[in-house]
């Protein structure tokens, strides 16, 4: 607190020394040094603007004693105090006035402080100084001060702002890229768990069968494999309920199908410029709707724009279609890459098989299509592919229920057609 309270002071007294120095540059509207107009006021409200964690009126007497002594004017030293008054009866308000609006209560404040300032110079110097014309003169100045320094507060607080959003973005597209590996990591122990508790079941089976046959030697093998595969088994458990747990821990609010592409354009058109190729990756959007599940869609078309980039060998499209068809959202991937042999349409999805190998004739994994429609699967849907030729590219077309991505109870309002 002591330490908040320091910086509080010196960030006052830098002000207030700011506030003095750029005063000293000033114009004399009128004949004589009776009053004069300088750029200390529009240095003040600048810094009042964007540091509002201030008491105002605080840093307008501190601001208000220091340029009294540097002028040698109590009116020049009053002027700032009425104006920080003034300024801290909308201080908790600026954010969220309109910038018109702010302009218009600054401008007032500043015609008040204004002809607050004139009137002590009045009863000071005993002359008259409410003529229309001067009137009329410090309107002008103080919308024409009010209107520029909160148009360059604007400016900058837009600025502020885009900077802000683009890394807000680049967050959720971390956040999203990670919630996707942990939806398949998590699809994928679940699938292992079943084929886990199979093995489990049938290796007891054939112990007891091995018991029975008097086979006690085969049968101790059998057991221990049992005892093996059921602690593999719980380990197993233990890493799914952890993924869970941090899958969970992401956010659970709905994404609009929108959105959910438009990251997985923008991380594959990185990616394709990672791999040094020219890929014009187009989207046609018929409908559009927001979705809980958009993790799984997100995993679902990411890992098909991929295949489509790696399909590609140097320049080419790829083209992401959603359309709607009776009770069906239709999610449509071609690219124009070397295309897959009609024959291999009907194994494409099978574990194991791929077409990508390495500079040294490994092959890949082959588990992405594989994974991509046992996730389709999962939501009641069906995917399949179509060669456009060896040479023409592949299309992949994903049919997925409505009713399996919008929640329940939400179709009529969250699903709606681009008219």
């Amino acid at each position: 607190m002591h330490h908040f309270i320091k910086n509080e002071r010196l960030q006052i007294i830098i002000i207030a020394i700011a506030t003095a120095i750029c005063a000293e540059f000033k114009i004399n509207p009128f004949n004589g040094d009776f009053f004069r107009i300088g750029l200390g006021v529009s240095t003040f409200l600048f810094f009042l603007l964007f540091m509002r964690h201030l008491p105002y009126i605080k840093t307008g007497i501190i601001t208000g004693i220091l340029s009294a002594v540097i002028q040698n004017s109590l009116a020049a030293g009053l002027y700032y105090v009425v104006f920080a008054f003034g300024m801290s009866r909308i201080q908790k308000r600026i954010n969220h006035l309109p910038p018109l609006v702010l302009g218009v209560l600054v401008a007032m404040i500043d015609f008040i402080s204004n002809m607050t300032e004139l009137l002590l110079r009045g009863v000071l110097l005993g002359t008259n100084i409410f003529h229309l014309n001067e009137w009329f003169f410090l309107v002008t100045v103080a919308v024409v001060r009010s209107y520029f320094v909160i148009g360059l507060f604007s400016s900058i607080s837009i600025s502020q702002m885009r900077v802000l959003h683009a890394e807000q973005e680049k967050r959720i597209e971390q956040m999203l890229n990670v919630g996707a590996g942990l939806y398949g990591e998590t699809f994928y122990l679940r699938k292992s768990m079943d084929t886990i508790e199979g093995i489990t079941a049938n290796s007891f089976d054939l112990y007891r069968k091995l018991k029975e046959d008097n086979l006690d030697g085969y049968s101790s093998q059998a057991l221990g494999i049992a005892q093996q595969i059921h602690e593999v088994k719980k380990d197993s458990q233990r890493i799914l309920a952890g993924l869970l747990k941090l899958y969970d821990s992401e956010i659970v609010v709905s994404m609009n199908l929108s959105e959910v592409l438009h990251f997985v354009i923008k991380g594959n058109q990185q990616y394709s410029e990672m791999l040094k190729k020219k890929i014009t990756i187009e989207q046609e959007v018929e409908v559009h709707f927001f979705t809980p599940h958009y993790i799984p869609l997100l995993t679902v078309l990411n890992n098909l724009v991929s295949n489509a980039v790696e399909a590609i060998e140097r320049s080419g499209t790829i083209k992401v279609q959603v359309a709607e068809e009776e009770k069906e959202v239709i999610f449509i991937v071609s690219d124009s890459g070397k295309g897959v042999p009609e024959q291999n349409n009907d194994i494409i999805f099978e574990p194991g098989f791929t077409t990508k190998f390495s500079e040294e004739g490994f092959a890949a994994t082959g588990i992405g299509l594989s994974h991509v429609r046992d996730i389709v699967h999962s939501f009641g849907g069906e995917i399949a592919v179509y060669s456009l030729g060896k040479t023409i590219g592949t299309k992949f077309i994903v049919r997925l229920p409505i009713s399996g991505l919008i929640e329940e109870g939400e179709a009529d309002v969250a699903f709606y057609r681009d008219s």
